[in-house]
């Protein structure tokens, strides 16, 4: 079993990453008492598996002696079950910034009165756990988008390299825009097969009309433009924490022009070892 404890300032984001987590297949369980640690993860060990990852938050912050943690901290690993610590910390402006933003009060100051204390009286009582820590996450100046990519990193290695999951998707003006796109473009200024009686029955999937799109200049100069542009996105979305990207390739009904570049897009980036899926909104509609 993988056990994962959780501490840290308060506001530094020990909920978020626990909701972070929950993503990566961890079973979190926030705020946990001290005293009930061994016994969970005893149960836990019980399970035979059922619970494989497991994070637990521990808030120990009102108290001066941390000697109840450590005691748990060792009688667990006298079960043989293994553990981490993760110490979630920002700096004193930061923290002070979001309880002013979230009109809370921090709980050493619960009176309200000198928040900038509380805040460096809290990060003495916690300097213990904190050299104790295998892990620690300054989030002063991190993004969800960016916390999730270092969390990755840390707990998810081997999903970390294009772990962005591209769709592609064509459609057609006529019938409106997908409305979870994140990119849009209208390829209707390509020649179209439409009007053409032989290739009208037939789709962007079907080589001919293929053919005679990529025949033209500006197809091969429009896709080569295409695929610089998304060689330089994807990674940079990557970097940013953003799971998914969704672009949507339009022209007048969705039947010819979109699906082929549509196609030829998502071979492309299937070749840059991304997963993707490529769909057809509106192939079948008259």
């Amino acid at each position: 079993m993988e056990l994962l404890i959780i501490s840290g300032m308060s506001g530094a984001g020990k909920s978020r990453v626990a909701a972070v987590l929950e993503d990566m297949d961890f079973y979190c369980v926030d705020n946990m008492p001290v005293a009930l640690m061994p016994r969970f993860a005893e149960f836990c060990l019980g399970t035979k598996g059922r619970y494989e990852r497991v994070a637990l938050v521990t808030d120990v912050r009102a108290r001066e002696n941390f000697d109840e943690l450590f005691k748990a901290l060792d009688e667990m690993q006298k079960m043989g079950c293994a553990y981490k610590i993760l110490y979630m910390e920002a700096s004193v402006p930061v923290i002070i910034k979001r309880y002013k933003e979230t009109r809370r009060r921090h709980p050493l100051d619960p009176e309200g009165l000198d928040l900038e204390s509380a805040v460096h009286r809290e990060i003495r009582m916690l300097e213990r756990i904190r050299q104790r820590a295998d892990y620690s996450i300054d989030t002063s100046t991190l993004t969800l988008g960016q916390l999730q990519r270092k969390m990755q990193k840390i707990f998810q290695p081997e999903k970390l390299e294009h772990s962005l999951q591209v769709n592609v998707v064509s459609f057609g003006f006529k019938y409106g825009i997908p409305i979870d796109a994140d990119i849009v473009l209208d390829v209707r200024f390509l020649p179209n097969p439409f009007y053409l009686e032989e290739l009208r029955p037939l789709s962007g999937l079907d080589a001919p009309v293929t053919q005679y799109l990529f025949q033209y200049e500006q197809t091969g100069t429009f896709m080569q433009l295409l695929q610089d542009m998304i060689t330089f996105l994807l990674p940079n979305y990557t970097e940013e924490g953003k799971p998914s990207v969704t672009i949507c390739i339009g022209c007048t009904g969705g039947r010819h022009r979109s699906v082929a570049i549509a196609q030829a897009l998502a071979d492309a980036v299937r070749e840059m070892n991304y997963p993707v899926l490529c769909m057809h909104r509106d192939i079948d509609k008259t």
